[in-house]
C-alpha cells in the first residue's frame, strides 16, 4: 500500500484521489499511519464481506469440511481459562 504524508496528500489531493481508485492510500502524521483512502467500490467489497450470519443449511459441504478441519492459532490458548468451570453466563 502506498504511503503518503498529510501535507503531501493535501497538496496533490486530486492526484491521490486518482490513484486510490487503483489501489487503497494511506495517510500518514507523523510517520504513522492515520487513514485509509479507497475507492468506493472496495469499501463496498468489504462491507460485504463483514460479519455475514449464514444457516448451517446454506454452507456447501466444502465449508462444513473446512470448519471441521480448522484450528485455533496458538494465541487463542490465552483464553483457555474462560472455558474452565464457573466462568461465564452458564453458572
Amino acid at each position: 500500500m502506498q504511503r503518503v504524508t498529510s501535507r503531501e496528500f493535501q497538496r496533490n489531493f486530486g492526484r491521490f484521489q486518482d490513484e486510490a481508485l487503483k489501489s487503497p492510500l494511506s495517510i500518514t502524521r507523523n510517520g504513522r499511519d492515520r487513514l485509509v483512502v479507497l475507492s468506493v467500490e472496495e469499501y463496498e467489497r468489504l462491507k460485504r464481506r463483514d460479519r455475514q450470519a449464514l444457516a448451517v443449511e446454506e454452507l456447501t459441504d466444502a465449508e462444513i469440511d473446512a470448519i471441521r478441519r480448522a484450528e485455533p492459532p496458538p494465541e487463542a490458548e490465552l483464553y483457555d481459562h474462560e472455558f474452565s468451570p464457573g466462568h461465564g453466563a452458564d453458572t
